[in-house]
Formats: structure tokens, sequence, C-alpha cells
């Protein structure tokens, strides 16, 4: 199995980055290194492609173990590293749950799949990065 993208430079520091099943997604650099911040910077994307992968896997196995919650949304942080060439050495990855009846052992244990067995971009990670995780429990 692959995954392949076309990434096509759009002019200045625009680039538009597509895979024959998706709409394309759009990438720029921010104005302090000449772009206008149209798209999203590509670091960023490696974090929104961390909070992505767990989070399907997270639903995923909610669901099968037919666990309900109101909202979900996760917080993902990465700090750079000071020298060249700069890659998130330290990235915490905060799990938000919100509803009134929410099965905290359940979701914990959803939470803990994902991150110590299904989610591949987690592993990825954790080739260059220190991951804390954090799990919170907002009761309606």
């Amino acid at each position: 199995m692959a995954d392949k993208v076309t990434t096509q430079w759009k002019g200045n520091m625009v680039f538009e980055s597509d895979n024959p099943r998706w709409p394309s997604i759009m990438m720029d650099a921010s104005e302090d290194f000449g772009g206008t911040n149209s798209g999203m910077a590509p670091k960023a994307m490696m974090l929104s492609s961390l909070a992505g992968c767990s989070g399907l896997d997270v639903v995923s196995v909610l669901n099968k173990m037919r666990v309900k919650f109101d909202d979900f949304k996760m917080v993902v942080e990465g700090e750079l590293t000071d020298e060249h060439p700069k890659y998130y050495h330290k990235v915490s990855v905060d799990y938000h749950f919100y509803g009134k009846d929410l099965k905290e052992s359940k979701i914990k244990s959803a939470v803990d799949l994902s991150v110590e067995k299904y989610c591949g971009v987690m592993e990825m990670f954790r080739q260059f990065a220190d991951i804390k995780i954090g799990i919170h429990y907002h009761k309606n």
C-alpha cells in the first residue's frame, strides 16, 4: 500500500498539493518568509496529520465500544528546535471530550490504543520528538 501526492508550485511561496481521492490543499509561508499566509505551513500540516490520524483511530474505537460523546477535539502543539533544519522535538497532543456521561476508562483505552498501537503518524513522530499525551473530560 502506498500514497502519492502531487505538489505544484503556484507562484511566490504558494504550493498546491493533491492526491487522486480528495480536493487540494494549499500551502504557503508566513509573511516573515516571503509568503502571504494563503495556506497552511507545511510543518503545521504535520501536526494536523498527527491529529487526524489519531482522531480517526479514537472515533473508530469508541464507535466499536458504543461509547457516546457530544464533541471531541484535539489540540496539538509542537516545539521546534533552534538550529536548522528546524523540526519538532517536543509535541503535545491533548484530547478533549465533551458530554454528559463520559465513559472515562473506555475513552482512555481508545486514546491509548491509538497512541500505542494504531496511529502510524504518531509512530513517525516518535522517531524525532518527545510526545506528551493529555486527556481532558468536559462534562456538561
